[in-house]
């Protein structure tokens, strides 16, 4: 199974997509803003994916910023991005060649489907 860091400011998002991942046998790591993320990444422990939400609060555009940085501190670091706002698409030329995107709000089979097809990937 994988190593997955969860990178969520809203709380009970943040649990309850810890909790899905958690069902299915994946190790989770958690952070609620891009510093702690950057402290899972720039650790020593192995970590398999991201999913980043793309707006944390205090920095617009947040997860873009960790997905970035995480993909260069950890080259082929597979990522899924998610978002409530109405028009991702004016976020895709923000987001990093070769990512995932799971709009909000997903069902717990949208993001195991998404969670599938990026680790397959």
């Amino acid at each position: 199974m994988a190593v997955i860091l969860v990178v969520e400011d809203e709380f009970f998002i943040r649990e309850m997509a810890v909790l899905m991942i958690g069902d299915w046998g994946h190790q989770i790591l958690s952070a609620c803003d891009v510093p702690e993320a950057l402290i899972h990444l720039k650790s020593p422990h192995h970590i398999d994916a991201l999913f980043t939400d793309v707006n944390l609060k205090t920095e617009i555009l947040g997860g873009c910023d960790v997905a970035r940085l995480a993909i260069l501190l950890r080259p082929g670091l597979r990522v899924l991005y998610t978002t409530a706002t109405r028009d991702p698409d004016k976020m895709h030329a923000r987001f990093a060649a070769g990512t995932h995107f799971l709009p909000k709000p997903y069902s717990e089979h949208q993001l195991e489907l998404s969670f599938q097809s990026l680790l397959a990937a």
